[in-house]
């Protein structure tokens, strides 16, 4: 026969069976919190890229001879630098190209002061909101340089690049 006593285990029962529910709810929600651990690595190839393509413009082809970089800096000649990095930067494997766009500044010492000079404007693509890298390099320009200043003289070059 049934008494009041087994009605009490069923409602322990369904409780317990509720706290554990509960419980597992709120454990498999707060532990699995998604982060997606590739967020930055095209940034990074994208700027080794750039930093690769940079340091073979300012390899000299023989010994004691100046390099592409130096001449396009050296010459101002901006156009140059800009189609020779983009081909360097857009060549691939299978003979396609890469949709990439860059902008350049060169930064130099003008007595004390600090001065930056665009060197290569964005194009059209360029709306502020794209994932740009900066990619740097030091060049020594020899004493007759655009830059002024006695002897060898230092700039900063600083490239944007992004994908379109």
């Amino acid at each position: 026969m049934v008494n009041d006593s087994g009605q009490l285990y069923t409602m322990e029962g369904v409780a317990a069976g509720i706290i554990m529910l509960l419980t597992v709810y709120i454990v498999i929600s707060t532990t699995s919190i998604y982060t997606a651990g590739d967020t930055h690595i095209p940034d990074m190839q994208l700027e080794q890229l750039g930093s690769d393509v940079l340091a073979m413009m300012d390899t000299p082809d023989t010994n004691g001879d100046t390099s592409e970089l130096v001449g396009f800096i050296n010459g101002n000649e901006s156009e140059h630098f800009n189609s020779t990095f983009l081909t360097y930067c857009n060549a691939t494997t299978d003979g396609t190209l890469d949709d990439l766009h860059m902008s350049a500044s060169v930064t130099y010492r003008d007595g004390n002061d600090i001065r930056e000079r665009q060197f290569v404007a964005p194009d059209d693509s360029w709306t502020g909101r794209e994932s740009a890298v900066r990619v740097t390099r030091w060049v020594q320009l020899p004493s007759a340089n655009p830059y002024g200043g006695v002897g060898v003289r230092a700039v900063l070059v600083e490239v944007l690049l992004w994908r379109a």
